[in-house]
This record gives structure tokens, sequence and C-alpha cells, in this order.
């Protein structure tokens, strides 16, 4: 264990061309000790493989945002490294557009559990040991990975702005409550198509009509997450909205 490192959770990750995989690779990077979560062992074993392949330092943490037994074993091994956690992301998420009256209950009550509730589960428990460990801890943030949809609803995404709009109205509040206590918490606004796994998998069509730099790279939305994590405290960013130079907003 490499003494100088700190500790960084990342919620909500996959493939390696996406934002959660991003988000790792750039933590250890930047001097952080990475744990890897998503409910998907081959998949954050692998990026944590290929951080320690390059030489980071990287855990994956296997355990469901949903389920508050997991959510605090997650915890239990994040403190037992015994370093200080001093950046937690919340990249879970799911999107499908449907029209509305095909979504059916269920449909929308887990995409709300993924994006709303589960953000609720993570925050109190990092919240909790951020609080626990502050006297060890340089500096400490709370960063939540938004949409267009945390701002206005589409048409055909009704649950998922549902779930994206009430995580923005919680990360505000967590915000003015822990803020004067000295842990930043910020919501990062991704306003446009992510040039990543989902779309060049689905929809490589609609990435190549953008054309260059039509889409959001995944190294340039990590990167900002470490610039806010860096803030000074008399001059921090609750929140930010990114989108390409070409998107009409």
């Amino acid at each position: 264990m490499s003494e100088n490192l700190k500790n960084a959770v990342i919620f909500g990750c996959g493939p390696r061309e996406g934002i959660g995989a991003e988000l790792c690779h750039q933590a250890a990077q930047n001097g952080f000790h990475v744990f890897v979560n998503g409910r998907t062992e081959e998949k954050i074993t692998a990026i944590a493989d290929s951080i320690s392949a390059d030489g980071g330092e990287a855990t994956p943490l296997l355990a469901d945002v949903t389920d508050t037994l997991d959510i605090k074993n997650a915890m239990l091994k994040i403190a037992a490294d015994g370093r200080p956690l001093e950046l937690a992301i919340y990249n879970a998420g799911n999107n499908r557009p449907e029209a509305f009256l095909d979504v059916t209950p269920e449909i929308f009550e887990e995409m709300w559990r993924v994006i709303c509730y589960g953000a609720f589960v993570a925050s109190q428990a990092c919240l909790r040991l951020m609080l626990e460990q502050q006297a060890q801890a340089e500096r400490q943030s709370l960063m939540f990975t938004g949409a267009s949809g945390s701002m206005r609803g589409k048409a055909n995404f009704a649950a998922f702005a549902a779930g994206k709009g009430a995580m923005r109205m919680m990360a505000q509040s967590i915000a003015r409550e822990f803020g004067p206590q000295g842990i930043h918490v910020a919501h990062v606004i991704i306003d446009g198509a992510v040039n990543g796994d989902k779309l060049k998998t689905n929809y490589a069509g609609y990435l190549d009509k953008l054309g260059e730099d039509g889409s959001l790279r995944v190294e340039a939305i990590a990167k900002t997450f470490f610039t806010l994590h860096e803030q000074h405290k008399s001059a921090w960013t609750q929140e930010i909205d990114l989108r390409p130079f070409k998107e009409n907003f």
C-alpha cells in the first residue's frame, strides 16, 4: 500500500470507453487509490486490472447501489484500507427512450431507484465516512453525473428525467448542508451525446452525423470532475454543464 495515496470511489463503472471507467483511470493518474464500483464483476475487475497495469492502484468494489447492505459493506471495505476517502462520484444510472404510455410502473421505479435512490444510499454512506475521516483528509468532494434530463424532460424520456431531476435537487440540498462542513458537493450536467461505448456500439451512425468534436469525449468529461475537486474552498462550483461547442441549448 502506497502511503501517499488517498482514496476515491466511483459508483457506476462499465465498459472502458465510458464515463465511469475514465473517471477511475484519471483518479488513479491523480494520485488516488480507486475503488471501482459496479454490479458486473468482470467489468470492474477489468478496469482495476488496467489501472494496475498502468502503475496505479485500484480495487474492484462489487455492490448494488440500491442495496443498503451492499453499500454498508462497501464502505467498511473502503474504511478498512486506512486512507481517507477524499473523492466520491456517483455515476450510476441507466437510460432508455420509451413512449410515456409504454413505460411500465416497474421500469419507472427501477430507473428512479438506480438514478436517485441509489445516489441517496451511496451519498449517506460516503458522507458519514468522510466526516469520520475529515481530520486526515486534505480535501473532500462528493459529485454526481447529471444529464440533459436533469434540467428538462424531453419527449419519450419521462422516467429518465424524473430520476435525474430528483437527483439534481437532492445534490443541491446536500451541497447546502455539507458545504459549510467542508465537503464540496458538485453536480456535473452532461448536456449532449457522449462519444463512448454505448453510442459507438448502438448508434455509430449518429456519432458520424455529429461530426468531429460534435459529441462529448469521455476524457474531457472526466477532467472536469478533477478540476472541480481541486477548486479552492473560497470559490467552489456547485453545478456545471458540459456540451460540445456545436450543441444547441
